[in-house]
C-alpha cells in the first residue's frame, strides 16, 4: 500500500473555480493518428492522385464540466473535433504541410473557444527519392495569433 507521500498531488493551477464555487479539472483534448486521404503537396500527381496523411493534435479545453457532472454533453465531443479537421484537410488542396496545419490550427482556435492548438500532419509515404518513413511538421498557435 502507498503512503501518503507517494501519492501524485494535483497542482492548484489545474483546478478552476466557477460562479456556483464547484472546482472543475482543466482538462486538455489530444486525437492522435487521424487517417485522411487528401491531396496536398508541391507535385502536381500529390495533389491529383491523393494520399494518406496522419493527424495529431492538442488543445486546452479548459475547466471542463464533465470532470464534475460525468455526463457525455459536458465535455468535447472528439467525433466534433474530427469532423472539423476532416473538413479543413479535405476542403481544399495545400502546397505545403505548414499551411494545412495552420488552417486546423485556426479552425479548432474558432470553434472550441481554446487558447492555444497543437496540430501535427504526417505523411507516411513522401514521394521523396530516398528511403524515408515519413514526414511531418507541426504547428502551434495561440489565440490572437495573425
Amino acid at each position: 500500500m502507498a503512503d501518503d507521500d507517494d501519492l501524485e498531488e494535483y497542482d492548484a493551477d489545474d483546478f478552476e473555480e466557477d460562479d456556483d464555487g464547484i472546482e472543475r479539472t482543466a482538462v486538455s483534448v489530444e486525437v492522435t493518428g487521424l487517417s485522411l486521404f487528401t491531396h496536398h503537396g508541391i507535385t502536381a500527381a500529390e495533389r491529383e492522385i491523393g494520399q494518406r496523411l496522419i493527424l495529431d493534435l492538442r488543445f486546452d479545453a479548459g475547466a471542463c464540466d464533465a470532470t464534475v457532472t460525468d455526463r457525455v454533453e459536458d465535455t468535447v465531443d472528439y467525433a466534433r473535433v474530427c469532423d472539423v479537421v476532416a473538413l479543413v484537410a479535405q476542403r481544399r488542396s495545400y502546397r505545403t504541410l505548414e499551411a494545412l496545419c495552420t488552417a486546423i490550427a485556426d479552425r479548432l482556435l474558432d470553434d472550441f473557444d481554446t487558447a492555444e492548438v497543437w496540430v501535427k500532419a504526417t505523411k507516411p509515404e513522401p514521394p521523396i527519392a530516398l528511403p524515408v518513413e515519413s514526414v511531418s511538421v507541426e504547428v502551434w498557435r495561440a489565440a490572437g495569433e495573425a
